[in-house]
Formats: structure tokens, sequence, C-alpha cells
């Protein structure tokens, strides 16, 4: 259908081009003929007046007639048709002929009109005119396009078969790649570009690009489902055991002490699932645009601190905020970043002490911001700092239960918001001091 319109459109064109052509060459003539007539009446006929031959001459069209006339200013119409008249003002510009269009009984005409000085009377002018019809340039613009439509549709039909064979051939040469991808099963291998068409090569990257990201997806899911197993493998357990005592005791004392122990490693339990799926969240792609909103930490993070601060009065922490009072302003996720603070504090709420003081703190450092949460707990050991923020690490000799995961959540959670984290001694090398510096992202 694109190609059949395609002929229709260069068909058109052509009887436009060839009409346009037609014109000009019959322009041309008739203004030929208008001097020839105006040179014949100069020398061989002084009184203006034209022979019953030359007429027939004039006038002779096979396909119907053609007009002309000769007026006089003082005597008016001396030969011809008096229909065929020039316009007033035609001549305004100079004796060279004139073409333009009029219209004798219904029938369109070309004309070419010239003056000239009357031979018998100096002082009189002479207005010569020679019209004819349209019929010959149309005929010809029709001949012209008939003659053009063969050849034209002959180039449409090699056209559509070399796009035919071109589109087959190609084609084929995709049949080995869709038996290669075909025979697969869960092989998420990449394809590459070995002995694959240069012209498909943004098809096959793309392929390889979705699967790379199903890969990492199905590495992820399978992470999770290994951390759960290892990490709920323990309070399971020893869910099973104290199960058993309980119900291998008529001790009132025994019974309560294996609920305790059960009632324990539930929360145990759904702690570690929880990070577990705070730690597979974080891990998840980069963000998308949508995902982030301007955020001021200057106002978000006080408010966060104060929702932790009946915890740590609980565990004897003295929890605390400095900051500077303008704006701090990033592009980042709310939900996540409040994760990312409450596993800093649970952090430091479980292993820097009773009685210990506990800072959350925001600064600039030129472009950036850091946001950090120090401690003056026991800290870490230097020789272990460098681990911290790996799954499931725990600082070796720490007798406080955890899954190790807190301080992954935190990396990750950094890392989806393009920011770093930095592990430091508190001051007088007591304590642990945890940086996030965040791209600022707007100037304030």
């Amino acid at each position: 259908m694109p190609l059949t319109a395609l002929l229709l459109l260069n068909s058109l064109i052509t009887y436009i081009g060839a009409l346009i052509y037609a014109n000009h060459v019959h322009d041309v003539n008739l203004v030929n003929d208008t001097l020839t007539l105006v040179k014949l009446m100069a020398d061989k006929s002084p009184d203006g007046r034209i022979t019953m031959q030359a007429q027939f001459l004039l006038e002779y069209e096979p396909e119907g007639r053609n007009y002309f006339s000769v007026f006089s200013e003082r005597h008016g119409l001396i030969a011809g048709n008096p229909a065929v008249k020039p316009p007033r003002g035609l001549f305004s510009d100079g004796r060279a002929p004139q073409l333009y269009d009029i219209q004798i009984e219904k029938h369109a005409l070309r004309a070419a009109s010239i003056q000239m000085p009357n031979p018998r009377e100096p002082d009189d002018q002479l207005e010569v005119t020679i019209a004819e019809t349209l019929h010959d340039r149309h005929q010809e613009a029709r001949q012209i396009l008939l003659l053009s439509i063969p050849a034209q549709a002959l180039l449409i039909v090699a056209a559509f078969l070399l796009v035919w064979v071109g589109v087959s051939t190609g084609l084929r040469q995709l049949e080995p790649l869709t038996n290669q991808l075909a025979s697969r099963e869960h092989d998420l291998a990449p394809i590459g570009d070995a002995e694959v068409p240069v012209e498909i090569l943004p098809l096959t990257r793309t392929i390889d690009g979705l699967f790379a990201r199903l890969r990492g997806m199905l590495s992820l899911h399978e992470r999770f489902i290994a951390d759960a197993a290892h990490q709920l493998r323990t309070p399971l357990a020893g869910l099973s055991v104290h199960a058993e005592r309980a119900q291998a005791s008529f001790d009132p004392a025994t019974i309560k002490d294996a609920l305790n122990h059960i009632q324990r490693l539930i929360l145990r339990a759904n702690r570690t699932s929880s990070q577990l799926l705070a730690l597979t969240r974080a891990q998840t792609a980069q963000h998308e645009a949508g995902d982030t909103e301007p955020l001021n930490l200057a106002t978000l993070i006080p408010e966060l601190v104060g929702q932790r601060v009946h915890e740590a009065l609980a565990a004897d922490i003295d929890l605390g905020y400095e900051g500077p009072a303008g704006p701090l302003l990033i592009e980042g996720d709310r939900h996540r970043l409040q994760e990312l603070l409450d596993n800093l504090i649970d952090n430091g709420l479980r292993y820097a002490g009773r009685g210990s003081v506990m800072t959350v703190s925001l600064d600039r450092e030129n472009k950036h911001i850091c946001l950090a949460v120090e401690d003056n707990g026991p800290g870490v050991p230097p020789a272990w700092i460098e681990r911290l923020g790996e799954r499931f690490f725990r600082v070796p000799g720490s007798e406080e239960q955890g899954s190790g995961l807190g301080l992954a959540i935190v990396q990750r959670i950094a890392e989806w918001h393009e920011a770093r984290v930095r592990y430091r001694s508190g001051n007088n090398g007591r304590g642990l001091r945890v940086e996030i510096v965040f791209p600022q992202t707007r100037d304030v």
C-alpha cells in the first residue's frame, strides 16, 4: 500500500511537471507566432488587413479553433474576432509581448498581445493578439504522464521485490539466534556480539541488558533465601529445643524459663526477618525518575531523632541532635532515610551501653552534607573497622545478640542515594562515629 500511494503521488508530481513544461513551450510558441504576425503585417500588409488564407492558418486547430484580433486605437477592430481584446492597461510597461488568460464562450484561452505602429497612420497604434485553447497543453502533459507511468510502475515493482528479498534474507539471518534463544531454559548468559548481524546488535544488546537485570534479581532472591535460611536456622532450632523443654517438664519455673527463651527467640527471628527484607529492598537497582523528592535534612533528621528518644531513655542513653539552622537540601527518599537512621540509632542503643551518650549531627562539607551518628561506648577495634558494613559481620567478643545486618542496610541505602559511608573512632579513641556524606543537589 505505501508503494502504491508513492506511485500515485509520483504520477501527480509528474503530471504537474509535464503541464508546467507544456505551458512554457506553448507560451514561447504563442509569443513567436504573435511576433511573426506583427512582422507579416508590417512587411506584407501595410493597410493592416489579413488575407483569408492567413486567417485560416491563424484560426486552424485540429481539436477546435484558435483566435486572433487586430485592433486600432482609432478605427477599432480591423481583423479577427472582436471578443479577443487585450484588457486595459496591459501595455503600460512598454511594447513587449504580454501573456494572459482569457475566457471566450466558456472556453479557457491563453493569449499573447503586442502593440505596433499602424503602417498607414504613424500616429495610430495597433494591438495584435493571438489566443489558443489549453487543449494541446493538457494533452501533451497527459501523454508525458502515460509515457512515464510504466517506467515508474516498473521501478515500484522492482523496489517491492528488492525489499521483499532483502527482508526475507535479513529475517533468515535471525534464525540461528532465535533457535539459540528457544533452546535455552534457565540460561540467562549474554548473547554477545559474535555471529550477530550488525543490524540487530542494538536489539541483542538490549536483550543482554534485560538478562543482566534478571540475573541480578534472581541472584538477589537466591541470596535472600540463603540469608534467611542461615539467620533463621539458629532461632528456629532454639525454639524447638525450648518448646521440647516446656513440654517435657512439669516444673512451672522451668516452663516459664522456656517460654521466656521462646519469646526472645521469636523477637530475634522477627527482627532478623525484618532486617533481611530491609536489606533486600536496599539492594535494588538505582533509583529512577519519580523515586526521589527534595528533602530538607535540617528538619527531617531532628524529627526522626525525636521519634526514638523514648527508646533511648528506656535504655539509659542520652540521645541528642546537633545541626545548623539553615536548610540542607538533597534529593532522596524519606522512608529509606528513616530506615537508615533507625539502623544507626539501633546499633548505638544495642552496643553503646547504659549511661552512654549518642549524638546525631548534620554539617556541611564543601558541596556535600554529612550526617553523623556518634556514641561514646566501647567502640570497635581499629582492626575491624574496615569490615563494618559487611553482611552478617559482628565484631568478635561482642556480648550483644545481633544479625550483623544493620550497617549493611545503612551501606546499601547510602549507595542508593549516591552517598558515601565512613566509619571512624569517636573522640579520645572511644565509641564509634558513622558518617553518611550526601551530595547536595541544590544551592541554598
